[in-house]
Parts: C-alpha cells; sequence; structure tokens
C-alpha cells in the first residue's frame, strides 16, 4: 500500500478560518452588534431584497429574502488572522428560505445576497421585516461566540481524483493536523475551507456564474472544462452555515445540510460582494 504524508502540504495550505457557535441571546443585543437572526441593523434607505423563483411546490413568486447574520467588522478583526475582511463595517448575509435554492442553476441568482457598508454601527437603523415574509421564516435573535481556527481543505479541493486508500489517509493526517476528535461535529465559520458533504464546489461556482446548468450533465468541450478548473481557483469560502439552534430554536438547510456563500478572491480583496454565489448541500 502507497503510504503519503501530507503535513508539510497541510502547512502551505492552512488558512484562518472564525468559528461561529451559537448562544442564547439573554438579551437583546446592541444595534450594529454581529448576530445572527433578529431584525437586521441597516442603512435607512436599504431595499429589502426579493428572489422571484419556484419553491418546491413549483409555485413561481416573488418573495423576501430572509435575514441570516450580520458581522461587524471591527468587532472580529482581531479573529481575522490572515486579514481577509474588511477592518471596518457591516456585513449582510440573506437567503430566500421558502424556495431554498441548491445553487446549481445559473436561474437562482438573486436567491443569496451579501452587502457590506463601510459605516458606524450608530448611524445604522433596526429595519422591520417585510410585511409578505412568513414568520417562519424570521429567525430569532441569536448571539455567537467566536473562535480563530486552522483550516486545510478536504481531499476533493486538492485532487479531483479520488483513489481511496490517499483519500483515507489524507482524511486521517487532516483530522490529526487539526486536532480533530471523531465525534466533532462540523461547525458554522467564516473562512477557511468548507466542510464539504456532496463534494467540492469551486468548479460548481465557476461553472454556474458562467452560466452552466450542473443539474444536468455537463456536455461542454476539453478547452472549456479547462478553462473553467483553472478559474476555479479564484474562488474561496467567505460563509459557512450548519443548522442554525440554541436552546429555543432549531433550523436546518435541506435535510441537516449547510449553505456556503463563495466569493472570488480579487472580489473579497476589493470588497465586492455582489457576485458571492450560494450552494446549499445536504445528506
Amino acid at each position: 500500500m502507497i503510504v503519503k504524508n501530507f503535513i508539510e502540504d497541510f502547512r502551505k495550505r492552512a488558512m484562518n478560518s472564525i468559528e461561529l457557535s451559537f448562544r442564547n441571546a439573554d438579551q437583546k443585543m446592541p444595534i450594529g452588534s454581529s448576530k445572527c437572526g433578529g431584525k437586521p441593523d441597516l442603512p435607512e434607505d436599504f431595499q429589502w431584497p426579493y428572489y422571484e423563483g419556484a419553491d418546491l411546490d413549483g409555485k413561481i413568486k416573488n418573495r423576501p429574502l430572509s435575514f441570516l447574520l450580520q458581522i461587524n467588522c471591527a468587532e472580529i478583526k482581531k479573529y481575522d488572522i490572515d486579514n481577509k475582511l474588511p477592518e471596518t463595517g457591516m456585513l449582510y448575509f440573506f437567503y430566500e428560505l421558502k424556495t431554498m435554492t441548491w445553487g446549481y442553476d445559473p436561474q437562482d441568482k438573486g436567491s443569496a445576497k451579501v452587502y457590506y457598508f463601510d459605516v458606524k454601527a450608530e448611524t445604522l437603523k433596526e429595519k422591520d421585516f417585510p410585511e409578505d415574509m412568513p414568520k417562519e421564516y424570521r429567525l430569532p435573535e441569536i448571539n455567537f461566540v467566536l473562535r480563530a481556527k486552522k483550516d486545510v481543505p478536504y481531499f476533493e479541493e486538492v485532487d479531483g481524483t479520488i483513489d481511496m486508500q490517499i483519500c483515507e489517509q489524507y482524511d486521517e493526517q487532516r483530522q490529526t493536523f487539526l486536532g480533530l476528535e471523531d465525534d466533532d461535529i462540523e461547525e458554522s465559520k467564516l473562512l477557511g475551507y468548507a466542510d464539504l458533504i456532496q463534494g467540492e464546489m469551486l468548479f460548481e461556482c465557476e461553472a454556474v456564474t458562467n452560466g452552466y446548468n450542473m443539474g444536468d450533465k455537463l456536455e461542454i468541450d476539453e478547452q472549456t472544462r479547462q478553462k473553467l478548473e483553472e478559474n476555479s481557483k479564484d474562488w474561496t469560502l467567505l460563509l459557512q452555515l450548519d443548522t442554525i439552534a440554541d436552546d429555543k430554536f432549531l433550523f436546518m438547510f435541506g435535510d441537516c445540510g449547510r449553505i456556503f456563500f463563495y466569493i472570488k478572491q480579487d472580489d473579497l480583496a476589493n470588497r465586492n460582494f455582489e457576485n458571492v454565489w450560494l450552494i446549499l448541500q445536504s445528506f
């Protein structure tokens, strides 16, 4: 059996991630605090985003996106060891929870949005939910605890050719390198690498945003495929969101799934969050 040591590779690829561990919000969070759910704190002229698409029953309707979380960049700066996020301002994440698109279809564009405003917390106003947003898609306000963590990619993001023996070695060494236990659950986090459920997503991000439907067999010439594969390396994880829960509330994405917000590295460096792409994976 071939035995390979991946530790040096892990050292080269290691990135920082910021773990989000949900906690009960015992009292209402101050305006401009990092938080999950509740009513977002936004610039006064903000227009709530909507998405027109078919839900699981095939009903097409223009629906309001649900507010997932807001990040006060100044608050989390000390956890951003690689200095990838803005130093000031606010990040907001929205997703349409009735439709709950998977992200393999170009038509899913607009079903998830990320906004960044370089503003001070004291200039923000609590924004009411749209009247046409059902109550089950209005997440309650939940606090979270932050922690900086070392992260390395899953095997699928390193080598598309799966050799099960090598794959098992890689996974075992990855777990040891990161200090993970067998019963460790994957978490919600900013940055780092995705905790994959149904395979790598970098190629999917590049293909779908170039107009290819990844729900069908992708029939393209080899030159186009190689170009998509090369450009897929530009994508990086912005946010991974697992089941949202505290002692009083639980919300799952799909069947115990996760949603992943991806962004191109140049866009992240230039503080351009308009082209972020969301993918849902589920067990």
